[in-house]
């Protein structure tokens, strides 16, 4: 070891000390690296993880001479998996270097000068104003795609950044990763197909989905996925492209390299995604071309709360040179380019007191610990209340009343406890109990085999398991009946003026009239609601009922096979297993339901209080074909007529209404309230009419 070029001052370290904590930071570098990258199983947050790693890089840059030459900070990811095929990738995947602060990003400016003014091209660039592409960071997995003669040939991971893991198939059960580049542009104007083309992109979890498959886990007695990230990534690495399918991922295009001498690659990287645009890949919609690095602050300015709106978490902004011929210029270090950057937001953790633990009942009787929280803010939200998941999570966290927690939000959605200060907890602090017995009715609560989630059995008789069925019944994507909330629910069991769904549709004035608080116009407005429910789509119908498993996609599906509730009431396991996507879990559960008295008698109720059972309108003929061939989806509350008359306004000119938004859909009609079909339509790049362009379409079709 040469110690003639350590610094004078030292401090208390020796060079032997120094040399020892780089290795030991190296050494958990690399051993978090291999859970992140490798095993998608994480045991520590990004923020800590990026602690140690700037520890090391701060180390190394103060004491050059004692960097090891396989020092993690000059690798990237971790090694591929041998459990796949490897890939090796044509043109490197390097990661990027991450900056905090708006002070650091005016330093990577600076650098960027320097390296122009340094880079035997100077004189060419001397005069060049640099410009800047901004990209929200999408939280998921890189991948490099390959398309030759315009057909997807191989996809891999990001890997060491030289090889990755062959998960070519996986891949291709994703829908937004196109199996071949189209042939004409948004235009309509023929493209150019390359011999060879390699996009780069990232793989991800939907918050929606993620919520879902942790929801799944949990009642499976699996390990949960701490974020949508480590959920993609597990997602991609299953063995069978089936598991795979049934994750709901979705890809982000954001970089393409042409291999074709024939073809002119994009000069500048804001043109490189309007052709990947073209090409049939969804690109993040809300990039943004800045002039000057001050228009990129503002951009992450603008980003540092409204984040927390997408339906797809995001950590940061990414921020590239535009022109692309200066990437030539700068190069890159051993493992970033030196062009691009990744501005990180602050984590999202907050520390807050647990003031007492509820244990709620939820509508299939699972008895759940949630933890009311001391008010803190968190995501863009104040949180109050966050779940403990279940028995074996409160043991491992030995979480009691009083005691000080670390909460975040999971994919931004769900508040989590995912640690207890337990060096600030009180004295005399009792630890937490699971009850044996139903908080609502009483009942001995019971445990399946495999699950490790307690349950009411007594279904149609607790009066918390009833509830929950109700708030669901006219939730948002369910029944959509606006003004019946948790509060009118209590207030309509309290006065016992309904004992099930059903009866919300006997309600009369007089009876809201006699609830606390509810006048005559509040009272017109929820019976209107109530009215206008009764014609929803099949498939928020089939949601509503609440069936174990079935969610609004496998509602959609369930809806477009069997066309009325009757058949589905009627359908076998096989027949229901035999529909892609419905496995044997929702088969029995689907059968299970309708094989109960009770709900035979709630679906006659139904029937009988009006509730339309099946595909509306499915056969009769429109009075023309001004929308033939286009699928509108509704979201929002519109001012003007009732959803359900919106329906059968774009039916009545040959288009179809669909309750769930996909590649599929041609428009989608906000109002007011839209809620998250907005952000997922954005994100796929499909128009968007507010209600004054829609009613403008209607009137356009009635013209035809």
């Amino acid at each position: 070891m040469d110690k003639k070029h350590l610094p004078k001052k030292i401090d208390e370290l020796t060079s032997m000390q120094i040399q020892e904590k780089m290795e030991d930071l190296s050494r958990q570098i690399r051993h978090h690296r291999f859970l992140y990258y490798v095993l998608s199983q994480p045991i520590i947050s990004d923020a800590e993880f990026d602690k140690l790693y700037r520890q090391l890089e701060e180390l190394e840059k103060e004491y050059p001479s004692l960097v090891n030459t396989d020092s993690p900070t000059h690798e990237v990811g971790a090694a591929p998996n041998t459990e796949f095929k490897q890939i090796r990738h044509r043109v490197p995947m390097l990661s990027l270097s991450n900056i905090t602060s708006f002070e650091e990003l005016k330093k990577w400016q600076e650098r960027l000068h320097r390296g122009i003014d340094g880079s035997e091209d100077a004189d060419k660039f001397s005069n060049k104003q640099l410009s800047y592409v901004s990209e929200l960071k999408i939280d998921g997995l890189s991948i490099a795609l390959t398309y030759e003669r315009g057909t997807l040939i191989s996809g891999a991971t990001r890997g060491n950044g030289e090889v990755g893991e062959d998960i070519t198939l996986n891949l291709k059960t994703l829908p937004t990763v196109p199996h071949s580049l189209s042939l004409t542009n948004k235009a309509g104007k023929k493209n150019k197909i390359p011999d060879l083309l390699e996009v780069r992109g990232e793989v991800y979890m939907p918050k929606e989905s993620f919520a879902a498959l942790n929801a799944q886990l949990s009642e499976k007695n699996e390990p949960l996925f701490a974020n949508p990230r480590n959920a993609a990534s597990g997602s991609l690495r299953q063995k069978d492209p089936r598991q795979t399918a049934k994750r709901q991922l979705a890809f982000f295009a954001y970089f393409a390299y042409v291999i074709d001498k024939n073809i002119v690659e994009p000069t500048s990287h804001y043109e490189t995604l309007s052709m990947l645009d073209d090409f049939g890949f969804t690109v993040e919609p809300n990039r943004s071309l800045a002039k000057n690095i001050e228009g990129v602050q503002a951009y992450c300015d603008k980003w540092a709360d409204k984040r927390h709106a997408l339906s797809y978490q995001t950590d940061g902004v990414v921020i590239k040179v535009d022109d692309r011929e200066l990437w030539k210029a700068l190069g890159s270090t051993a493992q970033s380019p030196r062009w691009a950057v990744a501005y990180k937001y602050p984590p999202e953790e907050a520390e807050s007191i647990i003031e007492a633990v509820h244990f709620e009942v939820g509508r299939t009787g699972a008895v759940t610990p949630v933890a009311w929280l001391k008010p803190v803010k968190l995501a863009g939200t104040t949180v109050k209340r966050a779940s403990l998941h279940n028995a074996d999570q409160i043991e491992r966290l030995d979480a009691r009343v009083g005691d000080t927690v670390v909460v975040r939000k999971a994919g931004d959605i769900i508040p989590e406890i995912i640690k207890v200060e337990k060096e600030k907890r009180p004295i005399h602090s009792k630890a937490l109990h699971y009850p044996d017995h139903c908080p609502s009715c009483q009942n001995p609560l019971e445990k399946i085999e495999g699950e490790v989630v307690f349950r009411c059995p007594n279904t149609y008789g607790c009066p918390a398991q009833l509830e929950r069925r109700i708030e669901h019944w006219v939730s948002r994507d369910a029944m959509d009946v606006d003004g019946v909330g948790e509060s009118l629910i209590k207030q309509l069991l309290a006065a016992k003026l309904i004992a099930s769904a059903a009866d919300l549709y006997h309600l009369t004035k007089e009876d809201l009239l006699s609830l606390e608080r509810k006048g005559e116009k509040s009272a017109d407005n929820i019976l209107a609601a109530l009215k206008a429910s009764k014609e929803r789509p099949l498939p928020n119908l089939i949601f509503a009922l609440g069936i174990r498993h079935v969610g609004l996609n496998a509602a959609e599906k369930l809806a477009e096979s069997f066309l009325a509730l009757s058949c589905l009431a009627e359908a076998t396991p096989e027949a229901i297993s035999s529909i892609p996507g419905m496995g044997p879990a929702i088969s029995e559960s689907v059968c299970d339901y309708f094989a109960q008295k009770e709900n035979r008698q709630l679906i006659d109720d139904l029937a009988k209080a009006g509730i339309e059972m099946s595909i509306q309108d499915e056969g009769a003929k429109p009075i023309s074909q001004a929308f033939a061939g286009r699928t509108f989806v509704l979201t929002g509350t519109l001012t003007s007529l009732e959803r359900s008359e919106a329906e059968k306004a774009i039916k009545k000119y040959g288009g179809k209404a669909s309750s769930t938004v996909s590649k599929k859909t041609n428009y989608l009609v906000f109002g007011e309230n839209p809620g998250s079909k907005l952000l997922k339509a954005q994100e796929l790049g499909i128009t968007v009419l507010d209600e004054p362009k829609f009613l403008e379409m209607l009137e356009e079709a009635s013209k035809k």
